[in-house]
């Protein structure tokens, strides 16, 4: 149960998010467009939660992608949908939070 928790939330060994975005990462963030509009990461891409699904043909598999969202609630269950679907992918967690670390 501790490790399924583990895998969905991205918890786990600590990866440079930075020198992944320095190496060409997507930032993605999973938050509504409301909640987009209202703040974001600058050159992040935003596809809701809810549509990610449908919209996984508009990213590209050969990069890194980084989740975010609010809390990282959201980013986890993003990062379970992409890792599922073959990419390459880490739970960046809460927007503000991932770019103070970026």
């Amino acid at each position: 149960m501790i490790s399924t928790i583990k895998k969905i939330f991205g918890i786990g060994p600590k990866v440079d998010l930075a020198q992944l975005k320095a190496n060409g990462a997507i930032i993605l963030d999973v938050r509504t467009p409301g909640e987009y509009k209202s703040g974001h990461i600058k050159g992040s891409k935003n596809i809701p939660l809810q549509e990610l699904s449908r919209k996984l043909n508009s990213l590209d598999k050969k990069k890194t992608i980084i989740t975010c969202c609010a809390s990282g609630m959201r980013s986890g269950s993003a990062k379970s949908i992409l890792k599922s679907n073959g990419f390459d992918v880490h739970n960046g967690g809460g927007w503000q939070s991932l770019q103070n670390k970026i």
